[in-house]
Order: C-alpha cells, then structure tokens, then sequence
C-alpha cells in the first residue's frame, strides 16, 4: 500500500463539505484534519501499490465541489514501529 497526503485549499464557507465529503464519499481517506495556513484541510489517502497517484487525485479529490487548490505529498517510507525501523 502507498501512502499520501494532499493539502487542500477550498472555497470560502466551503471547508466543512469538503472533509465530509471526502469522509463519506473516499474509503482511501482514513483521516482529513483541518488545518491553519495556506491550506484548509491536509487528508491522508492509501492506495494500493499499483495505483496511479496523479490518476486518482486528479479524478477523485479535485472533482470534490468546494476545492478550490491541492498540493500532494507522496510518502517514499513510513518510520514506524511496525514498518521501516526494523523493530519487528
């Protein structure tokens, strides 16, 4: 699996339909959190390994009514316990 993160610039007024509808509609979302800055939201998406990133943001996340502007962070290792750090 492949993770990422994608913050999330939306319309005005539009912040809380924009996390609900990546919660209810986006099983690959596990968690968007509000944030402060130049960004409104930051989700985070797991995709199977084969998937295609640009693909899926392109036609899932940007579609969304309400987004107005992404930036997407891709993960190259999660530094975990249970993955990267080797502590079994």
């Amino acid at each position: 699996m492949r993770q990422f993160y994608v913050f999330i610039k939306c319309e005005l007024g539009r912040t809380y339909d924009v996390a609900a509808a990546l919660v209810d509609n986006l099983d690959e979302a596990p968690m968007v959190h509000s944030i402060s800055g130049a960004f409104d939201l930051l989700a985070q998406f797991t995709l199977s390994d084969d998937a295609d990133i640009g693909r899926f943001v392109n036609q899932k996340v940007q579609t969304i009514s309400g987004i107005k502007d992404t930036q997407t962070i891709i993960c190259f290792n999660a530094f975990t316990r249970d993955r990267g750090l080797g502590d079994g």
